[in-house]
């Protein structure tokens, strides 16, 4: 018995670590195709600060600096493009646990993985402008950036919405397991509120009330459409 508990555990490592690599090659390539258009990439981040009418353009202060910021402009651009390989490989590696009537929800919920971040990093995006007008807004000082506190901002702002607008897929698949229903999420909405807002607190890179607020309003709507889909599509 131990035998064949030890061969499991040492199969879900192996498992784990072949979905680890192809993930990492991936990551790889689409890296190395973001560095290829990293002045494009640059251009999209920068037209927020654009928009708000800051004087001056981004600056660096360090001769390695433009250097780094390309790296983190590929990396950022990588994980984007990757993304819908990212999160299969995550799907994947839990779809042996799963029965055969669940694992045919392999592909909906991977999709949904990746339209929610695709949308919450698009619904970011749109934001920015407004959050950093929020910003240069408190003091009459002059607004120019360095380019890696920047970079290093807007990257972190997008990715931690496009993360967290895939808590309704968790959820969704909580009520598919039958460990919550509808009701209970329904008549948990108070605790609701409470969480996301200290979720979003805690996650969003600024911690200030605007951001919180951007972040709050839609996570709570996408909670009230994951009790009303709970509702409508699993009452069998």
């Amino acid at each position: 018995m131990n035998d064949e508990r030890r061969q499991t555990i040492l199969e879900h490592l192996d498992e784990f670590r072949w979905r680890v690599v192809k993930s990492a090659i991936a990551l790889v390539i689409t890296s190395t195709i973001a560095f290829i258009f990293r002045e494009w990439i640059l251009d999209i981040l920068v037209q927020p600060y654009k928009d708000i009418g800051a004087d001056g353009e981004l600056i660096a202060l360090k001769p390695t600096e433009a250097f780094g910021s390309a790296m983190r402009l590929s990396f950022f651009g990588g994980v984007l493009l990757a993304s819908p390989v990212l999160l299969y490989q995550l799907w994947a590696f839990v779809n042996p646990a799963l029965s055969k009537k669940e694992r045919r929800w392999t592909i909906p919920i991977v999709t949904a993985l990746v339209i929610l971040f695709a949308g919450g990093v698009l619904f970011a995006y749109w934001v920015l402008p407004r959050g950093l007008e929020f910003f240069a807004s408190v003091l009459d000082v002059k607004f120019q950036l360095q380019i890696t506190e920047y970079l290093k901002f807007v990257t972190l702002f997008l990715l931690v919405f496009g993360l967290s607008f895939e808590f309704p897929v968790f959820l969704y698949a909580a009520g598919a397991a039958g460990i919550v229903t509808s009701e209970k999420l329904a008549s948990g909405r108070r605790w609701a509120v409470v969480l996301i807002v200290i979720f979003a607190a805690v996650a969003t890179p600024t911690g200030d009330p605007y951001t919180l607020l951007l972040m709050s309003v839609p996570l709570y709507l996408m909670y009230e459409m994951t009790i009303w889909l709970i509702r409508w599509t699993l009452r069998k």
